[in-house]
C-alpha cells in the first residue's frame, strides 16, 4: 500500500445538508429525491448534478451512502457531496458506505449526523488513477445488478399487463387457489447456521432477501419451506408480493406482517403471484384495512382470503407466458444476489489496497 496515503475525510469529500421539499410541494417529473435511505421519491427540478453521493444525515439510516448517477434533489435528510476534490465519485461512495459513523450520532431523540463532526475520520486514500479502477470494478458488479433489476421488473410488469387484460373473465377466491400457512417458529430453535429472512426492509431494497445468523432474529416468524408468494397485510396501499423459491441448504423465514400463500389446485406459484399483484386486488385490499395509524393499518387474513380474483386455471393461452416471464425476473434476481455477494466480498480487499485490480478484474470478467 506504498501509494495509498493517510488523511482524513475531509480530503475526500466536502458535504453539505440537503434541501427543504415536503412531498406536498413536489411535482411530476424524472429528477430522483434522495433521503437518508436512498431514493424517496422524484421531482421536475435538481437541486444537484450527477454524479453525486448522498449520506443519510437523520433517522435510522444515518451513514447510508447512496449513489445517484443522474441529476438529483438532496433532501434535508441526508448531507451530499459538492466537491469530490478531485477523488473519483465511485470511489468516493465506495469509501463512504465502508465508514461506520454509528460513533458520530449527535441526535438526542433520534440518530442525527453532523457534517462538523466527521471530518477528521481517518481514511487510506490511493491516487485518482486507482480509485478508477477500483471504481470501474466494483462498478461492473453493480451496473450488471442495476441491468438486472430493470430485466425483472419488465418481465414482472408484462406477466401482471397480461393478467390484467384478462382480468375480466373467471373468477375465484384467493383461498381457492392458495394454502394459507400459519404455522410460526422462533428462530434461535434453528439449528442451521443462516437464514434468508424476507421482511419489509429486504423487500423495499428489490426483493433481496438478509442472509443472516436466526440467532440476530429475535421474533417469531413464519417458516416458508416450498415455493410460495408472500403478501404483505401492512399498508397494501404499497403493494408488497413477492415470489419465493426457498433454498433447500437455506431455510427462509418470512416476517410476520406477511402471509405465506402456497398455490394448490394445479396453479403455479407464477401465476399465483400475478394473480396477488394485481393493482386492482391491492386497491380492493386497501379499502379494507384496520387500525387508526396509517403506517400499521393491516388487511384481516380472512377478507384476503375471500377476496375474488382471476382464476388462473381458466387463462390456458396465457399460463406459459407468465411463467416463463416469472422465471426470468426469479433468474435476473438470483444472478443480482450472486453478484451483489462477490461485490461484498471483493470491495472490503480492493478499498484496502489487499487485493490486486487486475486480479479482481478478471474474477468480474468471468462472472459477468
Amino acid at each position: 500500500m506504498a501509494e495509498w496515503r493517510q488523511t482524513t475525510l475531509d480530503q475526500l469529500v466536502r458535504l453539505q445538508r440537503g434541501h427543504d421539499l415536503p412531498t406536498s410541494q413536489r411535482r411530476v417529473g424524472s429528477v430522483p429525491v434522495m433521503g437518508a435511505a436512498g431514493q424517496s421519491g422524484t421531482h421536475d427540478t435538481a437541486m444537484a448534478k450527477a454524479p453525486g453521493v448522498t449520506l443519510g444525515r437523520a433517522g435510522a439510516s444515518m451513514g447510508k451512502a447512496t449513489y445517484c448517477d443522474v441529476d438529483f434533489w438532496p433532501l434535508n435528510t441526508a448531507l451530499y457531496v459538492t466537491d469530490f476534490q478531485g477523488n473519483d465519485p465511485r470511489f468516493a461512495y465506495y469509501l463512504l458506505d465502508r465508514i461506520d459513523f454509528s460513533g458520530y450520532n449527535s441526535g438526542a431523540a433520534q440518530p442525527m449526523l453532523n457534517r462538523n463532526y466527521i471530518t477528521q475520520i481517518q481514511i487510506s486514500l490511493p491516487e485518482p488513477a486507482e480509485q478508477q479502477a477500483i471504481a470501474a470494478v466494483a462498478g461492473a458488479l453493480d451496473d450488471k445488478v442495476a441491468s438486472n433489476k430493470r430485466v425483472a421488473r419488465s418481465a414482472e410488469s408484462l406477466c401482471q399487463a397480461i393478467f390484467a387484460e384478462r382480468s375480466r373473465e373467471a373468477r375465484t377466491t384467493v383461498g381457492e387457489i392458495a394454502i394459507l400457512h400459519k404455522g410460526q417458529v422462533a428462530p434461535e430453535t434453528l439449528t442451521e447456521v443462516d437464514v434468508a429472512h424476507y421482511s419489509l426492509p429486504a423487500f423495499d431494497s428489490d426483493a433481496m432477501p438478509e442472509i443472516t445468523d436466526p440467532r440476530s432474529i429475535k421474533s417469531a416468524k413464519f417458516a416458508v419451506h416450498q415455493p410460495s408468494v408472500l403478501l404483505s397485510k401492512l399498508n397494501p396501499e404499497i403493494p408488497r408480493v413477492w415470489n419465493v423459491s426457498p433454498d433447500r441448504k437455506i431455510p427462509a423465514l418470512a416476517s410476520t406482517e406477511f402471509l405465506v400463500l402456497e398455490p394448490k389446485n394445479g396453479v403455479s406459484t407464477a401465476e399465483l403471484w400475478a394473480v396477488l399483484s394485481q393493482p386492482e386486488l391491492l386497491g380492493r385490499l386497501a379499502a379494507k384495512v384496520t387500525g387508526t395509524s396509517k403506517s400499521h393499518q393491516r388487511v384481516r387474513p380472512g377478507e384476503i382470503m375471500d377476496s375474488r380474483v382471476v382464476d388462473p386455471r381458466e387463462l390456458g393461452d396465457v399460463r406459459g407466458q407468465a411463467q416463463a416471464l416469472v422465471d426470468r425476473a426469479m433468474q435476473a434476481r438470483n444472478e443480482s444476489r450472486a453478484l451483489a455477494n462477490l461485490r461484498n466480498t471483493l470491495l472490503p480487499q480492493l478499498m484496502s489496497g489487499q487485493l490486486r485490480v487486475r486480479d479482481a478484474e478478471k474474477i468480474v470478467e468471468d462472472a459477468v
